[in-house]
């Protein structure tokens, strides 16, 4: 793959393209320490603002869990009676 060159055909060392700008990095800044009791005041504040879920809502989640569990266990006792019929069956060919 050819090199590009610049318009006067020679490169120059540290030189820009035009247009091209440079970045500069920042460091980040120093993290503060919290003090014990800043960190659990913090907790605290966090603490209420949590939404805790009604009974109603957790009977009804709970009970959509359960109904999925038992659609999966019936489709994987299904998709294994099946697979376990099949391997039988290719086995018994050549008895």
């Amino acid at each position: 793959m050819a090199k590009a060159k610049t318009p006067g055909g020679r490169r120059t060392a540290g030189a820009t393209p035009a247009g091209a700008q440079t970045v500069s990095v920042d460091t980040p800044a120093p993290k503060k320490r919290t003090s014990p009791v800043q960190f659990f005041s913090q907790v605290q504040a966090e603490g209420r603002k949590i939404v805790w879920p009604s009974r109603k809502e957790t009977w009804i989640t709970s009970v959509m869990v359960f109904i999925m569990v038992l659609l999966a266990a019936a489709f994987f006792f299904v998709v294994d009676f099946g697979l376990s019929a099949i391997s039988q069956r290719i086995l018994a060919i050549g008895s």
